[in-house]
């Protein structure tokens, strides 16, 4: 399996990850790296990785589209890795073992295994590809992109709200 290394510098940079050199082994999640996002999948071995894509798509369209994350519905899907990945990069990112105990393998892909083909609910703030892997190997959906997203907005709002000249602002609001 042919595997390059995150275009992103600061993904690359970062000493908290799982050796991303390493082979992906069953019940490892896997960070792929799209233009505006990153994907989030489940290995299950042999080349295969279980994930979510849009109902209404392609299984082609669906792997690099940035339309899926603004979905309602997913559906999970068994693909090989290399195809999804496709001309991105990957990497293997257990980053949350430190704070949250894997379940044993076995037990992670049978919960994998029992969702095949099943449509879910998604949500990009709740339910999203990053904690339906998470949950998979956690037993605790846990997605901290959308941490990073909302700290993002708040930054931007709180900039918005106090570069602007005085005389500009009549009413703040922050809802």
């Amino acid at each position: 399996m042919d595997k390059q290394e995150p275009k992103s510098a600061m993904a690359s940079n970062d000493p908290d990850l799982s050796d991303p050199s390493g082979d992906p082994q069953p019940g490892d999640l896997i960070e792929i790296f799209r233009p505006a996002y990153q994907h989030w999948a489940l290995y299950l071995g042999d080349g295969y990785i279980i994930n979510l894509t849009p109902v209404d798509e392609s299984q082609a369209a669906a792997m690099s589209s940035v339309k899926s994350v603004f979905s309602r519905k997913a559906v999970v899907r068994m693909q090989l890795l290399k195809e999804v990945v496709g001309s991105d990069s990957y990497r293997v990112n257990n980053k949350y073992d430190d704070n949250h105990t894997p379940l044993p393998i076995c037990e992670i892909i049978e919960r994998a295994q029992v969702l095949i083909d099943q449509e879910v609910s998604y949500d990009l703030l709740g339910s999203n590809c990053e904690h339906f892997v998470t949950l998979l190997r956690y037993g605790e959906g846990v997605s901290e992109q959308v941490s990073h997203c909302l700290l993002c907005f708040m930054c931007l709002q709180w900039k918005v709200t106090i570069c602007r000249p005085r005389n500009t602002v009549k009413y703040v609001t922050t809802s």
